[in-house]
């Protein structure tokens, strides 16, 4: 009985060191929250002058290292004073905001090995890192380094083929390449190469932890089939670059048990296990308590698709990367720039701003707009590539000025905007079954009138998922999972189910979806490709 109580008693922690901030989710073996906390680098670290948790300077964009540091300190600090017990704590884990690179120099993993419990890890490591500024996700200043990879290997399709992506500007590959070039002393400094996820690792080991295989696959680097680096790549990024990454590892590995220094410093329990930390967009899927056959849709600001695959199709737009909870499996991440933005403009422009009006709009029109089909981009758009503007074709697949009415206008605008979600996932390799459940998070997924659409242009039932700080909680399920011992004892969709299971339904797919969407759905295709060529010409 007394075994019983103790394994009540354990706790599992959730990180996310996010662009912005750093949070962490408790939870306990239920799968219930017990405890959360952030630290906000702007407001709460204002030594570093970050805006938005960066340093901004043309198209080069960084955060300081040692702010991460810091900011662990203070979070591990405000768990304890939220009363969370770290000798309760059994395992953790967690996510890093994707791409970002992190450059230990020579020596910095005996200076990891030695941290002194009396003392801040911020004051100790300050000295470890061969580049202080860390470039992260927003950075889009190696253009140059972009052709260079794609060339290395005979162009953009190849390398997609390759590591799920073209080049990226974003991707580490291009970030480690610009350094290389441009700060040959750095690179030639740097010990080894962390992503943002795997520094974090690092630091609650003790040394440095290995990058996993689903945040590796944002690097154009990695092989997302043998799941190893790319050796033209690395020849291409860098010398010696292989020793600098380190061999990447499934993302379903213990990296090892809290360091001495945490057990001193904070009384972690020695067996304390850490497994390995991913992107936050993998780890988003985690938190979502996807599984096989599942799409999950966030309506946001930007609309971004996760979907679990199989047999994965790398297009040159979207990104496929190894799944963080199947060894087996993929992931496939589209994301689009035009998402809650252009919902608001048509909703002030056809609904006077108000979207009771803006919905019954949509309710008011038949399934299918009677073949009307409409494209709308205010931004250039990210999947399709550089679409801009507003397109509209009548049933005849004319193009039309504007469309007869309200009504036809704002059903066109979210028909079409999740026709192109259902075209791009099908043509990366997402295969819709009768068992596909679409999780919608969002501000969007409160929107009954948008959640019926989506039943009905994918032919599959709709549920929202509280998605508050998913990234977060997939380190702490994915903690729970590997301090149970993972896949030996369960697989992660085993476990999760019960959060899978308490998903809320919210919209199934009238009888006609199938014959109303098919041919729609085809026509989209095939008017996709006439936007994309008017795009061209546009240009020219």
């Amino acid at each position: 009985m007394e075994e019983e109580t103790k394994e009540e008693e354990k706790c599992y922690i959730g990180l996310d060191f996010s662009t912005q901030q750093i949070k962490a989710v408790v939870i306990n073996a239920g799968l219930e929250v017990t405890a959360e906390t952030h630290v906000h680098f702007d407001s709460m670290l204002p030594e570093y002058r970050t805006y938005g948790g960066v340093h901004t300077s043309g198209k080069r964009v960084t955060a300081p290292t040692i702010m991460w540091v810091k900011a662990l300190d203070m979070l591990l600090d405000k768990l304890r004073v939220a009363g969370v017990e770290f000798s309760k704590v059994a395992g953790i884990s967690g996510a890093g905001q994707q791409h970002g690179s992190v450059y230990w120099r020579k020596g910095a993993e005996d200076i990891l090995a030695g941290l002194q419990p009396e003392r801040f890890m911020h004051e100790q490591l300050s000295s470890a890192f061969s580049v202080q500024d860390s470039p992260i996700w927003m950075d889009c200043s190696t253009s140059e380094q972009c052709a260079l990879l794609e060339a290395s290997v005979g162009g953009p399709e190849k390398l997609s083929e390759i590591s799920g992506s073209r080049a990226y500007e974003r991707f580490t590959g291009n970030q480690i390449c610009k350094l290389r070039m441009q700060r040959g002393e750095s690179y030639s400094n740097t010990e080894r190469v962390s992503l943002v996820s795997s520094f974090a690792a690092s630091l609650l080991v003790g040394r440095v932890a290995g990058i996993d295989w689903a945040d590796a696959g944002g690097m154009n680097l990695l092989d997302i089939r043998t799941r190893q680096w790319n050796q033209d790549l690395l020849d291409a990024v860098g010398p010696d670059l292989a020793s600098k990454l380190g061999v990447p590892i499934s993302s379903s590995t213990v990296v090892g048990t809290m360091s001495t220094y945490m057990q001193d410093r904070y009384g972690f329990d020695p067996e304390c296990v850490v497994g390995a930390f991913t992107g936050d967009n993998p780890s988003s899927l985690a938190g979502l308590a996807m599984k096989e056959g599942d799409i999950g849709l966030s309506l946001g600001t930007s609309d971004t698709v996760f979907v679990w695959l199989k047999d994965p199709q790398p297009q040159l737009t979207g990104h496929v990367w190894p799944n963080p909870v199947d060894e087996t499996a993929y992931m496939a991440l589209l994301c689009y720039k035009n998402g809650s933005l252009t919902r608001e403009r048509l909703r002030d422009s056809c609904a006077d701003g108000n979207w009771d009006i803006f919905n019954e709009l949509i309710d008011s029109t038949t399934r299918g707009n009677f073949g009307n089909i409409g494209m709308y981009f205010d931004h250039p758009e990210i999947v399709p590539d550089g679409l801009q503007g507003d397109y509209r074709f009548n049933k005849s697949d004319d193009p039309a000025i504007r469309f007869a009415s309200n009504e036809t206008e704002v059903r066109a605008l979210i028909e079409g905007q999740m026709m192109a979600k259902r075209v791009h996932a099908e043509r990366i390799g997402f295969h819709l079954s009768s068992d596909t459940r679409i999780l919608v998070t969002g501000g969007a997924s409160v929107n009954t009138a948008i959640l019926q659409v989506i039943a009905d242009v994918f032919n599959a039932n709709v549920y929202t998922q509280s998605a508050a700080n998913s990234a977060a909680m997939g380190g702490a399920y994915r903690a729970l999972h590997l301090a149970k011992g993972g896949d030996k004892t369960c697989s992660f969709s085993e476990m999760i189910a019960p959060v899978a299971e308490a998903a809320r339904l919210v919209a199934r797919p009238n009888k006609d979806a199938v014959s109303t969407y098919n041919p729609l759905i085809e026509r989209f295709k095939h008017l996709e490709k006439v936007v994309i060529e008017m795009n061209k010409k546009k240009e020219t």
